[in-house]
């Protein structure tokens, strides 16, 4: 069984480490969700994909916990708090409407593209 206690020791003592882990590993397995399931890639992989990401979500979550437990407000708390909730919401999303998520992608992408294309004939003079 876990002691709260040592793990709250070890969250506090390797807090930098463990900061420059769950980051990136939190925002790279959050977008290979978006984007498998932007490619309507099979279910078992968005599923997989969706497992791992909120591994390192929920991980976030509950370090940052831990410095609430003992007093410790200050912004990077309450800003790793909001990647790690949003993170885990948009896996939550892509699981449980991936229909809606598929949509918003496609309308982005055509939003991006389009305004690359203006930008285009902007500079070469077409508009």
């Amino acid at each position: 069984m876990l002691d709260f206690n040592t793990v709250t020791e070890f969250s506090h003592t390797y807090c930098i480490g463990i900061c420059a882990f769950l980051v990136p590993a939190n925002l790279l397995t959050t977008l290979q969700t978006t984007i498998l399931t932007g490619l309507n890639r099979p279910r078992m992989q968005v599923w997989a994909s969706v497992v791992v990401a909120s591994l390192w979500a929920t991980a976030m979550i509950f370090h940052v916990f831990t410095w609430f437990a003992i007093g410790v407000v200050m912004p990077p708390t309450y800003i790793l708090l909001a990647m790690g909730i949003t993170c885990l919401a948009i896996n939550v999303w892509a699981v449980g409407h991936p229909s809606s998520m598929m949509q918003l992608i496609r309308v982005s992408v055509s939003a991006f593209r389009g305004f690359v294309r203006r930008r285009k004939e902007v500079r070469q003079g077409i508009v």
